[in-house]
């Protein structure tokens, strides 16, 4: 969290101003490890979420298709 110690108090890393200044007092701020996530930083998705997601897509899949075919079954 933005730290500025002439203001003492936390600010929201979005409400500090673009320059790394303060918006009350306009002195720098410590950044305390609030930084601009890049596409290089984030982490990739591991394999097994997307077994995971792929397996609930089939699973989602065949249970529309039951019910598809219960619904044509009694009303037809």
């Amino acid at each position: 969290m933005p730290w500025c110690s002439a203001c003492d108090r936390y600010f929201a890393p979005s409400a500090v101003n673009s320059d790394g200044t303060c918006p009350e007092c306009g002195r720098g701020v410590d950044p305390g490890g609030a930084t601009v996530a890049t596409d290089e930083d984030l982490p990739r998705v591991p394999w097994h979420l997307k077994l995971l997601l792929g397996a609930l897509a089939v699973y989602l899949g065949y249970r529309v298709w039951e019910g598809i075919a219960w619904v044509w079954q009694h009303v037809g």
